[in-house]
């Protein structure tokens, strides 16, 4: 496929795959409601992104969706605008680029270079140059310095926003925990952790070995 940006002409063979599948789960999420488990399998087999591609596609993907709350809040601070004034498709890729700036150990300069360029192929020139002023403000401080800014000052609230979930949930932890609510950050930290892969030997059928 190829988009058509003002004099330049973008193919999108020559964007980066597995961030260009990210962000295609993400605008089917905004856009559908979609699950974005269900979504990202059927994408990575039909444009055939396998291996480690795969596996950062899916990092990226579902980490953004698991944080959006606290992606959002960071670009709207970035941005100096309400999300709600912000381009559903230029939004698709702040998160994305946010999200690796914030909470992988990709290289900023990288993080923000694709995003830019998926921007500039969909968008042109000038939204993407909205797009490398914004992730370049968020590269300015670490995730833990936008907490420390952006965070409310209830005890739950603060623990929800970085954690990265909704504050009714965090509540709904706290009041089920109850005289054991001195454990909700260690819940919450365990819970916004990134889920590990195991393999099963089914009796009968294979061996541990």
């Amino acid at each position: 496929a190829e988009f058509q940006t003002g004099g330049d002409r973008v193919v999108e063979a020559h964007l980066d795959q597995p961030r260009l599948a990210a962000r295609d789960v993400l605008r089917a999420v905004r856009e559908r409601d979609a699950y974005a488990n269900l979504v990202l399998p059927g994408l990575l087999r039909e444009r055939r992104i396998e291996g480690r591609d795969a596996a950062l596609a899916t990092e990226l993907a579902y980490g953004s969706a698991r944080a959006q709350g606290l992606l959002d809040a960071v670009i709207a601070e970035a941005a100096g605008r309400s999300i709600d004034d912000i381009d559903g498709p230029l939004l698709d890729v702040l998160r994305l680029g946010t999200y690796q700036l914030l909470r992988t150990r990709i290289a900023p300069h990288a993080a923000v270079a694709t995003s830019v360029d998926i921007a500039r192929a969909e968008s042109g020139p000038g939204k993407s140059g909205f797009v490398n002023a914004v992730l370049r403000q968020v590269s300015r401080r670490s995730q833990e310095e936008w907490i420390d800014a952006l965070a409310p000052h209830d005890p739950v609230g603060r623990l929800a926003f970085e954690y990265a979930h909704p504050v009714w949930i965090a509540q709904a932890f706290a009041d089920a925990l109850a005289a054991d609510a001195g454990e909700l950050e260690a819940l919450l930290e365990a819970d916004d952790t990134r889920p590990g892969v195991h393999l099963i030997a089914r009796p009968g059928e294979i061996s541990a070995e």
